[in-house]
């Protein structure tokens, strides 16, 4: 018996992503609907071997809907998600518009599963930034062996990350420079190509930026409110995989070798750690993985509980439609979800 599952945002980078991986890992769906904007209906999107066409978001009866997958932005989910819930459709949703609202789950599904148990007050579940969710599957099992008191981030983060016009982006301006055309700007505050820019989201009142601020919330309210976060958010010329350098604080001993063994049996973590050239993971490698990859773990001789490491992941994926995806197949495997008929 499999479930109808609408993709809405699915002309977007995340939304084509998430029917991709909904196909790759044979999820239980009898029924998959595309669904954008007025101006993309009859777009052709490819999910498998099949070929959907673009629907409209607006109009759209989901009264025989079981899970809706939004990647359509923040305002558009504040817009859709609750009369997508109120008509009884779960909504999973990949923008910043839930994540902080007492009564949305918000899951990374190798870190807090049982969260998910209050999804009913609202139907939605949000999924996490794409720099947090690879962060916290990292950070879980360190924390739950040592007890992690504070950490301090430096996230490098790929343009894909802005969606297609950072991408466009890029390449444009990478185009311009080695053919001397002027060089425009028009998605990032700075030129992108061969430069980082250490400024993702709006600035906020302390100096941080919302990106930064969103690292620090989502990983408290996933992992542990007590856990002490700071973070300093970069966008580097990089078109698919975000890093990131963690400087771990702990509240007991723990080895780089603790550690790594902890890491190697760890849901979602892939550990590739040799201390020699190519010993580790880079954004390229990640592109097109599941796994959150973490290199570089060795003990900070500054600290008297301190390690840092290397963390890499496919944003696209882990960082969005897989992660997302994976929500859908907890909420079927822990029997959450009954099968709707049509109305």
């Amino acid at each position: 018996m499999g479930y109808k599952v609408a993709v809405i945002g699915a002309t977007g980078n995340v939304g084509r992503e998430m029917l991709s991986i909904l196909a790759e890992r044979g999820f239980p769906a009898d029924e998959v609907v595309a669904l954008a904007s007025r101006r993309s209906v009859g777009q052709e999107v490819s999910f498998g071997d099949k070929t959907l066409k673009v629907k409209a978001l607006e109009g759209f009866d989901f009264s025989d809907t079981d899970i809706a997958l939004m990647s359509a932005g923040g305002n558009i989910s504040k817009e859709y998600s609750p009369k997508i819930g109120a008509q009884g459709c779960v909504v999973i949703d990949n923008s910043s518009a839930w994540r902080y609202d007492q009564d949305v789950p918000l899951i990374v599904p190798e870190v807090n599963p049982d969260a998910i148990e209050g999804f009913r007050r609202k139907n939605i579940i949000a999924n996490p930034n794409c720099s947090t969710a690879q962060l916290v599957v990292a950070l879980k099992p360190l924390h739950e062996a040592a007890s992690i008191k504070r950490i301090v981030v430096s996230t490098y983060q790929s343009v894909s990350g802005a969606g297609k016009e950072g991408m466009d982006e890029l390449f444009e301006q990478s185009r311009a420079v080695f053919v001397a055309d002027p060089v425009e700007k028009k998605k990032f505050t700075k030129r992108i190509a061969f430069n980082v820019i250490p400024h993702i989201d709006v600035f906020m009142e302390d100096g941080s930026t919302k990106e930064e601020w969103k690292v620090m919330a989502e990983t408290k309210k996933m992992l542990d409110p007590k856990i002490k976060v700071t973070c300093t958010a970069v966008r580097v010329p990089v078109f698919i995989g975000h890093a990131e350098a963690v400087n771990i604080e702990f509240d007991k001993p723990i080895t780089a070798d603790e550690a790594r063994d902890i890491l190697r049996e760890a849901p979602g973590c892939l550990v590739i750690d040799k201390h020699e050239d190519g010993g580790y993971i880079t954004p390229f490698e990640s592109a097109g993985e599941d796994a959150t990859y973490i290199s570089r773990i060795r003990e900070d001789q500054t600290l008297e509980n301190g390690l840092n490491i290397w963390v890499v992941a496919d944003n696209l994926r882990k960082g969005a439609a897989l992660n997302t995806i994976q929500i859908a197949e907890l909420l079927i495997n822990r029997g959450l979800l009954e099968k709707r008929e049509a109305a």
